[in-house]
């Protein structure tokens, strides 16, 4: 076995582990698990870490198992968290469960039969016909409420009836406040069926963690290990994994691979020294070597094209980081009309988002678009017809990131996924064409 507790340390990977947990990895293969949120039918980028947990483990020759939590997910974790999560149907959490071991699969071999392929579990499956009695008889009995008390995840949210805190929510149900439960007696359930020795997760879950490794303790006489890795934070004190349109997806339909390459992209040089060392499988020399090139030239951000590069086509693969790094040379580099073309209409749409658009007739370009019309009075990109024939003479103006002068008609030749024209005036003032 790879030194798996080793590896994560110098990724930074490592917030707390249970004494022994080291030497119980050394002796031979274990299984570990991480519990995943299927509340949607795509994983975020928030998820990354706990995926890359589970990554690092099977490549150290170890069993990963990725717990979707059809159960716990109907109750909500207080782990920070201010209001509970919706009930979801059995149809509907099928499909995320499908949805989430796709994109697991990007990360995880489920399907080679090995030793140490991975495994999916939902734990809706062992929770669904527990009753309530069995429950509190079985396992409530052995956890005291004082020791539930004493968790972080539960002294956060405890507060006096009516008294309403900043997040708007009035203390912690009860629901709620039995999930450390549910999510230990996973762990046992796991350990004795699944040979579970050890689960992992984030900082914050290191007291449903222990509360596990305390149940198979207590009921099991066994020994089990917490393992958890630090929440990542942004340099700027922003929160990371979210853009302005809200969560970076791992599906494409949600966030396009040239969104989520840009988002990777414009990370701090900071944030991408951290970054890169948790979301890539590069080695140590590697990403040293990396680190000193950036310090050496910043200004080329290396560091963010390698990592932007290594995580997308982790996520999505080679053709699609092509695209998006073909696209992302659009506004910024030395992109031709053929370049443009290339583009998918929600790629072009995710380029150009921001930039001001017009609607002209169809017709009119099937007839043949006159080119000072098209700048001026059909759509007010440039304010008068007089403007646009200086702007041609003075050979600011491309169409389709080519020249074109004062003679130039915009047709059918011209658009983009049969739809869109993109006239440019100097180097960066742009405005979109769609021809409906």
């Amino acid at each position: 076995m790879n030194n798996y507790i080793k590896e994560l340390t110098w990724r930074g990977m490592i917030h707390d582990t249970m004494p022994g947990a080291e030497e119980h990895l050394l002796e031979e293969m274990r299984s570990a698990y991480v519990g995943f949120d299927p509340t949607a039918d795509s994983l975020h980028i928030g998820n990354l870490v706990p995926i890359m947990l589970l990554a690092h483990f099977q490549r150290c020759g170890h069993r990963p198992v990725a717990l979707v939590g059809g159960a716990t997910g109907m109750i909500g974790d207080p782990s920070g968290k201010s209001t509970e999560r919706n009930l979801l149907d059995e149809k509907t959490l099928r499909h995320n469960q499908a949805a989430v071991q796709k994109q697991l699969g990007q990360f995880l071999d489920f399907d080679s039969g090995a030793a140490n392929a991975a495994e999916m579990v939902n734990n809706y499956d062992w929770m669904k016909e527990f009753s309530f009695l069995d429950f509190i008889r079985d396992v409530g009995k052995h956890i005291s409420v004082n020791y539930m008390m004493a968790k972080d995840s539960v002294k956060n949210r405890i507060r006096p009836e009516g008294d309403v805190g900043a997040a708007g929510s009035e203390g912690m149900s009860f629901t709620e406040f039995t999930y450390q439960l549910v999510q230990g007696y996973d762990f046992l359930h796991l350990y004795r069926n699944n040979h579970c020795t050890v689960q992992m997760g984030g900082s914050d879950q290191w007291g449903n963690i222990t509360t596990g490794t305390e149940l198979i303790r207590r009921i099991a006489q066994g020994k089990a290990f917490a393992i958890t890795c630090p929440l990542i934070t942004k340099a700027d004190g922003s929160k990371f994994g979210k853009s302005e349109g809200g969560n970076v997806w791992l599906d494409p339909v949600r966030t396009s691979p040239y969104k989520f390459y840009q988002y990777w992209l414009n990370s701090s040089d900071e944030d991408s020294e951290k970054y890169i060392r948790i979301f890539t499988f590069l080695d140590q020399v590697t990403i040293d070597d990396l680190v000193a090139e950036h310090k050496e030239a910043p200004h080329q951000r290396a560091l963010q094209k390698r990592l932007a590069a290594e995580i997308t086509e982790l996520v999505h693969n080679q053709s699609e980081l092509e695209k998006a790094i073909t696209a992302s040379a659009i506004l910024f580099g030395n992109a031709t009309t053929d370049d443009l073309k290339q583009l998918d209409e929600q790629t072009f749409l995710d380029v150009f988002d921001g930039v001001p658009q017009a609607t002209v007739a169809r017709a009119s370009v099937d007839s043949g678009l006159d080119i000072v019309a098209a700048l001026a009075t059909e759509t007010g990109f440039l304010k008068s017809n007089s403007e646009a024939r200086r702007a041609l003479k003075e050979n600011s103006i491309s169409v389709n990131k080519q020249k074109v002068a004062d003679e130039y008609q915009i047709t059918t030749g011209d658009l983009v996924n049969d739809k869109f024209v993109l006239l440019q005036r100097g180097k960066k003032n742009y405005f979109v064409l769609k021809a409906e």
